[in-house]
């Protein structure tokens, strides 16, 4: 099979490329290294497959309609895995427009081209934000979804009724995974998990918004990547949204304490206001996903620290 990995150099996407090669299909990537990190992250994340006659690499930007119409014109594409994005919520407060012309204009363009190319399977990596401040005890994908609080929320809700609107229209098979806070090798270096690390290794201050009660469904990378493995093979219905959490919520100051218990080094922490656009919890309701792609998370919160650590002291 190949498969278009949108965002295919990225945390999720570049392993998602690695399982997918090592079960023999073809790879395609796109991806723009923009410098929203360093890009050399990035190339890190793909330099091992760049001589693998089953991967491609194209430099680009999903909104470029050239680009993508030549991607698909050079490959016999079967299934697309969506996973490029701007990403972030509190940078998505400051330029909103940017979102929306990645998040959606691109997700469109992507779109329109297998439309035109009669590709009828895409894997769309939507977020838990689309809750919003979701009251439930547990996050449910019946659940009606109304209320994002960010900009870059409101593009991933966006993305998933147009994604409806094409599989109504075209009959494309779509499958949007919710997913919720994934943490792992390849983790981009803003995010709270990476950074918290970093900064406790360096005895520097961690910033920590609020009080600690926050709660966020971390999901470790590999159990990531393993819905997204059988997403792209459950073709029972047209359009399935369908969350991929970690099944155990942890709070802020629990994720602090695990990550010093894992180092052995107590952190210093510079207590912050809350955040605009931040949720207040993310708990996911994941019996969707055991019943539809059969998926179970196999990595627990504190042996998903110690690997990811030991990831991060073998990559310096």
């Amino acid at each position: 099979m190949q498969i278009l990995i949108t965002g295919g150099a990225g945390f999720i996407g570049s392993n998602l490329a690695d399982r997918l090669l090592e079960k023999g299909h073809k790879i395609i990537v796109v991806d723009n290294f923009n410098d929203y990190y360093s890009p050399l992250i990035k190339e890190n994340n793909v330099k091992n497959n760049l001589d693998n006659p089953n991967y491609k690499l194209y430099r680009g930007d999903i909104c470029d309609k050239n680009l993508i119409e030549q991607i698909f014109n050079e490959n016999n594409i079967n299934s697309v895995v969506h996973i490029a994005a701007r990403a972030g919520v509190r940078p998505s407060l400051e330029n909103p427009l940017e979102y929306v012309k990645t998040n959606i204009e691109g997700t469109v363009n992507i779109l329109e081209q297998m439309k035109t190319n009669d590709v009828k399977k895409i894997v769309f990596a939507s977020s838990s934000s689309v809750y919003g401040n979701c009251e439930a005890e547990k996050f449910s994908e019946e659940l009606e979804v109304t209320e994002p609080i960010s900009p870059y929320a409101a593009t991933k809700l966006a993305c998933e009724q147009m994604l409806y609107t094409y599989s109504k229209l075209y009959n494309i098979k779509v499958v949007a995974l919710r997913l919720f806070t994934v943490y792992g090798p390849r983790q981009r270096p803003d995010l709270a998990i990476r950074k918290f690390i970093e900064l406790i290794e360096k005895d520097e201050e961690i910033p920590v918004y609020g009080d600690g009660t926050t709660m966020r469904d971390y999901t470790y990378v590999d159990d990531i990547v393993s819905g997204f493995v059988s997403a792209l093979e459950y073709d029972k219905t047209p359009y399935e949204i369908i969350n991929i959490g970690g099944g155990s919520p942890v709070t802020l100051t629990e994720m602090i304490e695990t990550i010093e218990k894992v180092l052995g080094k107590k952190a210093k922490i510079k207590r912050l206001d809350n955040q605009p656009g931040d949720v207040e919890k993310t708990v996911s309701d994941i019996q969707k996903a055991r019943i539809l792609l059969g998926y179970i998370p196999k990595t627990t919160f504190e042996s998903g620290i110690r690997k990811f650590v030991k990831w991060l002291n073998n990559d310096k």
